[in-house]
């Protein structure tokens, strides 16, 4: 009888420490390193690593396991995105945040918020930052703190393979019967103002479905990121192609709350990483010929339906 109480004892006892080892943020048991989901308290999406990353001794600022909640779209090739497949999550801003805070010894968890209200979402304190290749802006950067620049982006046009009305912004600006399709709430969708009236412009709230506008005739091009029209091109090789020069040149940052403190030491992390080759590396990785993955092949996001 006593042997049965200890062991009754013993079980319950594993039982409350593989509770306690799997509470976190709801999510999945997982060696550290490993991608894990899990549920917020709002019921929200999050992704994280399994636990802290780095080691103090190594740190180039030791941020002492902080959890950071980083905000993600998870429908934004190549800097994000689900896997359909594996249900796994992936891209640049998954292995630039891992990376970051494995010099920082930080806890990145990333959370699946909509594009459209993430900068605000970031400059009222809901999110300790934001990735998703959000573009420096002098506007955006009233509201909230930029991180230095991580890459440089190209404007361009996205069109129908073999169209011939047009090679040019100027010329499609000529053209008063074309309309131009973009996202809300972009950099896009400000540079196409400087070029069209609003009346010529037709804004989406995800970028598949202006291109789904594009292949069916509802608009004449797409201003895109070149990264990203890169994307649908490697994905219908056969129907777009980008045309004429670079309408932008930008530089993309991570976003924080005005006088956040992480700020400095997201800088020094990714100074270090253009310093010792880290940087370039992944970008290589996800901008280069090598990533082959498409819309076809990840899930739409936690808002992919709505947006």
């Amino acid at each position: 009888m006593r042997k049965f109480r200890l062991a009754a004892l013993l079980l319950v006892l594993v039982l409350v420490l593989a509770a306690c080892a799997g509470a976190g943020t709801g999510g999945e048991e997982a060696a550290v390193g490993e991608l894990r989901k899990g549920t917020g308290p709002a019921g929200e999406t999050r992704w994280d690593f399994g636990g802290c990353l780095g080691t103090a001794e190594d740190a180039i600022v030791d941020l002492g396991c902080r959890e950071i909640t980083i905000a993600i779209e998870n429908a934004y090739l190549p800097f994000n995105y689900v896997d359909l497949e594996t249900g796994q999550p992936g891209g640049w801003d998954y292995d630039a945040w891992k990376e970051i805070c494995t010099r920082l010894h930080c806890t990145p968890i990333f959370v699946e918020a909509a594009w459209e209200g993430m900068i605000q979402a970031v400059a009222d304190g809901q999110f300790d930052a934001a990735a998703d290749g959000i573009t420096i802006t002098e506007d955006r950067a009233e509201i909230v703190d930029f991180s230095i620049g991580y890459i440089n982006i190209e404007q361009r046009l996205l069109v129908r393979k073999g169209e011939d009305r047009f090679s040019s912004m100027e010329e499609f600006v000529a053209n008063e019967d074309l309309i131009l399709g973009t996202q809300t709430g972009t950099t896009n969708y400000e540079t196409a103002t400087k070029y069209l009236p609003e009346d010529r412009i037709q804004a989406f709230e995800q970028f598949p479905f202006a291109v789904q506008a594009l292949l069916s005739g509802d608009v004449d091009a797409v201003i895109i990121d070149e990264v990203a029209g890169q994307g649908y091109v490697g994905e219908n090789a056969e129907q777009l192609e980008l045309v004429g020069p670079s309408l932008s040149s930008d530089q993309l940052g991570f976003i924080f709350p005005k006088g956040s403190d992480l700020v400095e030491p997201v800088n020094e992390a990714l100074r270090s990483m253009m310093e010792d080759g880290t940087l370039e590396e992944l970008n290589v990785k996800y901008f280069g010929p090598s990533f082959t993955i498409t819309y076809d092949d990840i899930g739409p996001g936690a808002y992919g339906d709505e947006e």
